[in-house]
């Protein structure tokens, strides 16, 4: 069921329930004010009739006391019927009654003040007090019937809870009424996100909605903009990719063409063979950086909780990067300090990391350069002498595509994007110096 509904349907239970709670509550205690006040209106009669002196009452008394009662008014009979007198001598025969329902009463000789018992043919519950005559000759009883009392007590609530009950009906139509209006917000939201397009990503507008959804309109604009975001990272991302694959593919295109061309020159032909393979491992190298820099922008700091052994990463790293670095006659110096603070990551992640840094490293460095890397407590920084930065480009290092103008050694421009990225994902900075011909990376918690 909706949310609307669901309030609408507890909201009338909750009435119709109080509403029967405090009904019943105040039969109740109408009841027990009925009881009080027949019970004194009883007790006062008893003791009127008490002092009366019933030796002079004959069968012509009663004959008279009928016809008086017969000649009333009818008005009141409902309570004549509902009450009942009679007076028996000592052994046991009634000597006068009210000419109604007096007549049906049993002599009882047991009960003194009030008892509740089951009189006449069809043993109705009334309630009847007992007592003596003054002179102690009598027994008088005066007694109303139990139902009477109940349905006084009934006919008091209906009297004062049956406008109740039509109130209730028009209190629940009205909040049926405000609650549909007060849901109007949420429905016209919901129209508004069907009739959106697709590429529709502005913020919900919510000046005008509830207190109590503005939290989920502010965290639905939050994703929307994340989203946004994410777009247009991607779009940035594959018009750069775009952009970066259309000059090596030309090139690959051109080399295949001189090829093709030089048959007959074999000099020529394997110079465009050798361009032709560099530009393939250029391409090559684009795409596998591309790939994990895409793989990378999914990754979220939840997922980070693998055990960092620190020795074995950056043994595996300076292996992987060994056979390259021999080539120009470069030495990778490792000294670890102190273990790094950072202990649970992605252990993948800061292979590829420091993967990147040192190729960058070894590409960017002279021949015969040392690279070092020292490991601290809350920072690893790796330094590459013989290799200076323009102070201009050093706060663009890191950009995606961006390489510093007059480069002749090939890359994609990628690798310290993806450093900053891995680095960033586990709570680290990422910081660049570039001294007295050292340049210098440094990544800190």
């Amino acid at each position: 069921m909706s949310l609307k509904l669901r309030l609408i349907l507890s909201f009338l239970c909750m009435a119709v329930l109080a509403w029967l709670a405090s009904a019943i509550l105040a039969w109740n205690e109408g009841r027990e004010q009925f009881d009080e006040f027949f019970d004194t209106y009883q007790l006062v009669l008893a003791r009127q009739l008490a002092t009366v002196d019933w030796s002079n009452i004959t069968s012509k008394t009663q004959n008279s006391v009928n016809k008086i009662i017969n000649t009333l008014d009818d008005e009141g009979e409902e309570d004549d019927e509902a009450l009942g007198l009679a007076v028996f001598d000592k052994t046991g025969k009634m000597i006068f009654h009210d000419n109604k329902n007096g007549r049906i009463f049993t002599y009882d000789n047991n009960t003194n003040g009030f008892a509740e018992q089951y009189i006449g043919k069809k043993q109705k519950k009334w309630r009847v007090v007992w007592t003596n005559s003054i002179d102690n000759r009598y027994r008088i009883a005066i007694g109303q019937e139990v139902d009477y009392r109940n349905e006084a007590a009934l006919e008091m609530v209906e009297e004062a809870y049956i406008p109740w009950g039509y109130g209730l009906i028009v209190l629940v139509i009205a909040c049926v009424f405000l609650i549909h209006q007060e849901f109007k917000p949420l429905q016209k939201i919901t129209k508004d996100l069907q009739d959106r397009d697709t590429d529709n990503l502005c913020p919900m507008e919510y000046r005008k909605a509830p207190k109590e959804i503005v939290p989920l309109l502010e965290a639905m604009n939050a994703l929307l903009l994340k989203i946004t975001k994410m777009i247009e990272k991607e779009r940035c991302f594959i018009a750069d990719a775009a952009h970066e694959l259309r000059s090596p593919l030309t090139a690959l295109n051109v080399q295949l063409d001189v090829v093709e061309l030089a048959s007959d020159d074999k000099k020529t032909q394997q110079k465009a063979l050798k361009n032709l393979r560099e530009g393939l491992e250029r391409s090559t190298h684009l795409v596998e950086q591309m790939l994990a820099l895409s793989k990378i922008d999914t990754q979220t700091h939840e997922n980070f909780d693998d055990f960092l052994d620190w020795k074995n990463i950056f043994f595996k790293a300076v292996n992987e990067q060994f056979d390259i670095a021999n080539d120009k006659n470069i030495k990778i110096k490792t000294n670890f300090k102190k273990n790094f603070a950072l202990k649970n990551g992605q252990s993948f992640l800061w292979s590829l990391l420091l993967r990147n840094l040192l190729d960058n490293a070894i590409r960017y460095s002279n021949v015969g350069a040392d690279i070092n890397i020292d490991i601290e407590e809350n920072k690893i920084q790796i330094s590459n002498n013989k290799t200076s930065v323009d102070k201009k480009y050093i706060t663009r290092l890191g950009e995606r595509f961006f390489r510093p103008a007059g480069q002749k050694i090939n890359g994609s421009g990628l690798g310290l994007s993806i450093v900053e990225k891995i680095a960033s994902l586990h709570k680290c900075s990422v910081t660049y110096q570039s001294v007295d011909d050292i340049f210098i990376v440094t990544i800190s918690m």
